[in-house]
């Protein structure tokens, strides 16, 4: 693919031309000690030096093959959304009354999943990962990056249902509430240096799958009119953040154990998503025909950037890297090349168990990444290892 050679240099503000969604296999001595603690063979002080050790570890990892941005891998986590929300008042995490299929390479299977419900007036008593952040922060000398499930969880899963009547009778009061828990966690995060924040949001995605749809209208809600709600209640969240933080939402079709829930293009959502969302950027999944095609990203406006998650976690078969530019030249037929990007499509872990392939596979799949943004994007994209402070 030709480059532009007039394009700028390396790139100083996420998302960068080469990234990685978040979460990361668990290494197995960490497994292995959240089971200890669960059995209450090891302190939370040990448990905690024992996730020091290996954040500190896949920083490295990340910083050695030349990616510009760093999470913790989301290790101190049980699963990617519910240690976060349960810390809110009155929020308790029971089963959704979204019926749905976990599709795999090998059949489907039916179950119901995790949702949370919010019980009574939302509050967020503490900071919730803002320590993480600062960790994370300590040990990094790439670009902190720090991932949140997205506010649009504590409804989609159960619509009104999920939502206690007598707390909120106005359901517009419930959504200025949890915008301003959010809003909270997020002026914390600022705080503490955080300039580069991922929202990870399923239910957009959810709302391109047929089946999901009728599901929604099962329960009393419309799809069509839920990610203009949604988009409302997300740029609440985040309207007071500091000019200089980079927002950036990840759509994911679900990601347990290499299974997932939602198939479609996006093309139900883009107009909304692209358009009335206030993010800096997207993480889409586009590792498979259940994302559908690229036409929908022509609703992507100027000064917002795509990264193409082309590059799939669900397998460790590693991908063609020339099959990679060909799909991100095809993409770049629809929105133009300096705003595209390169990723995974998902995390490698989103539950502790992590998704079926090695940790040699994760670490060649970064790798091709970053290798094949060089080619693609030239000096625009990662640099060289970086060096010690």
């Amino acid at each position: 693919m030709p480059r532009d050679s007039n394009r700028s240099l390396e790139r100083t503000r996420p998302p960068f031309r080469a990234e990685h969604v978040g979460s990361l296999l668990r290494p197995p001595q960490l497994l292995a000690a959240r089971e200890r603690h669960a059995r209450s063979q090891l302190s939370a002080a040990e448990l905690a030096a024992i996730e020091d050790d290996a954040i500190r570890d896949i920083v490295r990892l990340q910083e050695e093959i030349g990616l510009q941005a760093v999470t913790d891998g989301e290790f101190r986590r049980a699963a990617w959304q519910t240690d976060f929300l349960k810390q809110f008042t009155n929020v308790v995490v029971t089963r959704s009354a979204v019926q749905v299929s976990f599709h795999t390479e090998h059949g489907d299977i039916d179950r119901l999943p995790s949702a949370p419900k919010v019980t009574g007036k939302l509050a967020r008593p503490r900071p919730i990962f803002v320590d993480h952040f600062r960790f994370l922060r300590s040990v990094a000398v790439g670009v902190p990056k720090l991932t949140i499930p997205s506010p649009s969880l504590l409804h989609f899963r159960g619509g009104r249902q999920a939502v206690d009547a007598h707390a909120y009778p106005d359901i517009e009061e419930f959504y200025a509430d949890l915008a301003r828990v959010y809003a909270e966690e997020i002026a914390d995060l600022a705080a503490a240096g955080c300039r580069y924040l991922q929202i990870d949001e399923v239910n957009f995605a959810y709302l391109c799958d047929t089946k999901l749809r009728a599901e929604v209208r099962r329960f009393g809600e419309d799809p069509d009119r839920l990610p203009l709600t949604y988009a409302r209640l997300i740029n609440r969240t985040i309207a007071a953040r500091p000019p200089d933080m980079t927002v950036g939402m990840h759509l994911c079709r679900g990601n347990f154990e290499s299974a997932w829930l939602a198939e479609g293009g996006y093309e139900p959502v883009a107009e909304v998503l692209f358009n009335a969302v206030d993010v800096d950027g997207y993480f889409l999944e586009y590792d498979s025909d259940r994302a559908g095609d690229f036409r929908p990203l022509r609703f992507v406006p100027k000064g917002k950037t795509v990264v193409l998650g082309l590059v799939t976690t669900k397998r460790g078969t590693l991908e063609s890297a020339d099959d990679l530019k060909r799909r991100i030249e095809e993409a770049a037929r629809y929105v133009p090349l300096e705003q595209l990007a390169l990723s995974p499509q998902c995390g490698f872990a989103s539950a502790g168990r992590g998704n079926h392939l090695t940790v040699e596979e994760q670490m060649a799949k970064l790798r091709l990444i970053v290798e094949v943004a060089r080619q693609v994007w030239g000096r625009d994209a990662p640099g060289p290892e970086v060096s010690p402070r």
